[in-house]
């Protein structure tokens, strides 16, 4: 017998694993950054684009944390 599940993730959920897919991939940035910076066989047009893009992940990064942190009023 095969069963049908079936699986929906609300809004919040679905914020959640974009936002661990993003900090993989920044990470993943991150160590291609290190990795070429270090092995002195740098292309500085690679490694621009690159640091771009980090930075265009952490913003991303950024606004889904502030979305997912209710606001505290103090």
């Amino acid at each position: 017998m095969i069963m049908n599940a079936h699986f929906e993730m609300d809004s919040a959920e679905v914020m959640r694993v974009k936002l661990e897919v993003l900090r993989r991939e920044h990470r993943d940035l991150d160590e291609a950054i290190h990795a070429i910076e270090s092995g002195g066989r740098g292309d500085q047009l690679m490694l621009r684009r690159l640091k771009k893009q980090k930075l265009s992940l952490k913003d991303q990064i950024a606004r889904l944390e502030d979305l997912l942190t209710p606001d505290i009023i103090a």
